[in-house]
């Protein structure tokens, strides 16, 4: 059966009042603000947005919906019509003149773990981010060790970002309901991030390599990419025991391992 267009993009629309006002509550937008909004859909976040920021651009990429997006949006908002996963951030801050934007959204599945990713490589340009997404992709960003949800995106972005759930979501809030729960998450950019190199691409193919077979121990998944007498120096120095698994280790201790490894 061939998909609607709503289902291919992943479109679920607040239809709440209560979780709106709860979610502007915590973007809590300011005169100073230049907010860009992922998937305006029909606007009802972005017309909230709008009353305290100072400038809105709001990003959608259904064609239907931009006409009557451009039509109901007041002087503030800039409606537009493009993927987010292709929008120049700097151009943004270019022609606004701003060091950083707020990136918020009802974020569909089908996009949640490339724009975190993009996000990580965006971090620079990128204040805050409040994003509505699966409850599931929330607690795999704000997990810590000793959890299923710890993996290596988690460890990433809360290198760069206080990453913090503010509150779930039931599916009766959005029009057309999910079949998952929802969360709000929050990733405010630390001053400076905990492991400094830790967003480049050495670190993270260091993780996808340990966490890439996650029931076998660290020690096997790191065998591809170092030998035996380099691992065993790493791990007595560092005093890890030998049936250690990646989901065991801190960030802290994940990253230590990584410097010896690559001294």
């Amino acid at each position: 059966m061939k998909k609607s267009r709503r289902h291919a993009l992943g479109q679920h629309f607040l239809a709440s009042p209560a979780v709106l006002r709860k979610i502007v509550g915590v973007i809590d937008p300011k005169p100073a603000d230049l907010i860009v909004e992922i998937g305006a859909g029909r606007g009802v976040l972005t017309t909230q947005l709008a009353g305290s920021a100072g400038r809105v651009i709001a990003v959608e990429k259904d064609d239907r919906l931009i006409p009557a997006l451009r039509e109901a949006m007041p002087p503030n908002v800039e409606v537009v019509h493009a993927d987010i996963m292709k929008l120049d951030f700097r151009e943004i801050l270019k022609k606004a003149d701003v060091p950083t934007v707020r990136l918020v959204g009802n974020i569909p599945y089908s996009i949640s773990s490339p724009l975190l990713f993009r996000v990580l490589d965006d971090r620079a340009l990128l204040s805050v981010c409040v994003f509505l997404l699966q409850k599931e992709v929330a607690e795999r960003v704000t997990a810590g060790p000793g959890t299923k949800s710890y993996a290596p995106l988690g460890i990433l972005l809360q290198n760069e970002f206080e990453a913090r759930i503010a509150f779930t979501v039931a599916p009766g809030s959005f029009s057309p309901p999910p079949k998952v729960q929802s969360a709000l998450l929050t990733l405010r950019r630390r001053p400076v991030p905990l492991h400094p190199g830790a967003a480049d691409e050495p670190y993270r193919a260091f993780l996808r390599a340990a966490f890439a077979e996650r029931r076998k121990m660290l020690w096997k998944n790191l065998a591809r990419r170092a030998t035996p007498a380099a691992i065993t120096a790493a791990y007595d120095a560092l005093g890890l025991a030998r049936n250690a698994r990646a989901e065991e280790l801190s960030p802290d201790l994940l990253f230590r391992l990584f410097q010896v490894l690559h001294s």
